[in-house]
């Protein structure tokens, strides 16, 4: 069993918290951010320490509680350092670039695949890489499975775009007959 929901969370003091019943406003600066939570779970505030409490002890209510807890932490460290995730894109001919708002990729195809760039994410390119930053760690993996889905790695050549450390599993090509 979990016991993630027992610890409590730390909380800078750039970043101001208000408990109002079952949500939980996070603001810094001109980021805010709201977390609503539906399950029996109770929210204080000590301080600079934000603590969650399961209500009974159902099995429910305790997935709630361990899962509240981590995504007021993933908001509580967004907010302060930020989420990366690292694209790499091998093969011949493959390219990125970034027009604007909007990431421009080559991958083989007929035809540019263009993919808008959300607010509040940025999303830089340096040769064979693509480095995906922001404040919500979901939104980060999200963005990173969809660009990663134009063009998955194939096992063969090991062509593609993949996580910076995802292991490809290669397999042998055909051999000739005889």
């Amino acid at each position: 069993m979990s016991r993630v929901g027992k610890r409590p969370i730390s909380i800078p003091n750039t970043i101001q918290t208000i408990v109002e019943g079952s949500k939980i406003v996070f603001k810094n600066g001109k980021i805010t951010k709201e977390l609503e939570t539906y399950g029996r779970v109770q929210i204080s505030l000590n301080g600079n320490e934000l603590s969650f409490q399961s209500i009974d002890s159902e099995s429910q209510s305790r997935a709630y509680w361990g899962t509240y807890r981590a995504l007021a932490n993933n908001i509580v460290i967004g907010m302060t350092s930020g989420f990366s995730k690292v694209l790499e894109i091998n093969g011949v001919g493959y390219k990125a670039a970034v027009a604007g708002k909007t990431l421009e990729l080559a991958l083989g195809f007929s035809h540019p695949v263009k993919y808008p760039i959300p607010e509040g994410i940025e999303i830089t390119v340096d040769k064979n890489t693509i480095t995906i930053k922001g404040s919500d760690k979901q939104q980060i993996g999200q963005i990173a499975a969809e660009i990663r889905e134009f063009r998955p790695p194939e096992p063969y050549k090991g062509k593609g775009i993949k996580y910076n450390d995802e292991i490809i599993i290669r397999k042998a090509g055909k051999t000739a007959k005889k």
